[in-house]
């Protein structure tokens, strides 16, 4: 196991800081549209871990990508664009204000990298028989 209880307690920490920014861009300005980045950011990671047990069975090569796999890529791409391009089109249209803008995006950065670095970090091989 290379991961270990630090590595939890660390990630743990940096997932409480980014909802913390998140939920502060909202409260400090009393409008609660930036929580739609939360949303976005949580939900990004679905389509890419639903769509990467579309794999290939054992006889065809590893080298080729079921299309299963670049599809479940390309939705969390487009989840993960709107997560940042969100706050800056309503900080642009005005409805919520610049420092909730980059609040939210660093909020959100910190939430799915922590997503990332949590499975990355705990990925189980399958092989190991």
């Amino acid at each position: 196991m290379a991961a270990g209880l630090k590595t939890v307690i660390f990630l743990s920490f940096v997932l409480a800081v980014g909802f913390l920014l998140i939920i502060l861009s909202c409260a400090l300005w009393a409008n609660w549209l930036p929580l739609l980045v939360a949303l976005t950011f949580v939900l990004a990671p679905l389509p890419n871990a639903i769509f990467s047990h579309c794999g290939a069975d054992d006889f065809s090569d590893e080298s080729v990508q079921p299309a299963a796999v670049d599809m479940g890529r390309f939705i969390t791409a487009i989840v993960v664009v709107t997560g940042f391009a969100l706050p800056l089109v309503l900080a642009h249209a005005g409805i919520i204000q610049p420092a909730a803008c980059v609040m939210s995006i660093i909020g959100g950065s910190l939430v799915y990298g922590t997503i990332l670095l949590y499975s990355v970090a705990f990925k189980q091989d399958s092989e190991e028989f």
